[in-house]
């Protein structure tokens, strides 16, 4: 377990509910569309959070290890210590 200060939570959290915002709302009752699915890794430059939230859909039940059906899918945002998003680099294909 890791040790992270507060605005890194509040980073890290906002960049969360943004990509599970996005969802399809008919579908989040599904285990893959829930930030169950997901893991957040965050670090810090220039006076600002980079958070990168990756689908770990492997983390469903039913899905089990090595289950990923998406190629290295990922949003990566620049997030302000106060937790506001300042900008989102979308996954592209």
């Amino acid at each position: 377990m890791a040790t992270l200060d507060g605005p890194a939570i509040l980073a890290s959290h906002a960049a969360l509910q943004d990509v599970v915002s996005r969802f399809p709302k008919a579908r989040r009752n599904e285990c893959i569309f829930t930030a169950r699915a997901l893991e957040v890794v965050v670090g810090e430059g220039k006076g600002v959070y980079i958070v990168r939230v990756n689908r770990r859909v492997d983390h469903c039940e039913g899905i089990g290890p090595g289950g990923n059906f998406e190629f290295d899918w990922f949003e990566l945002y620049a997030v302000s210590p106060e937790g506001r998003i300042i900008e989102r680099y979308q996954y592209a294909p």
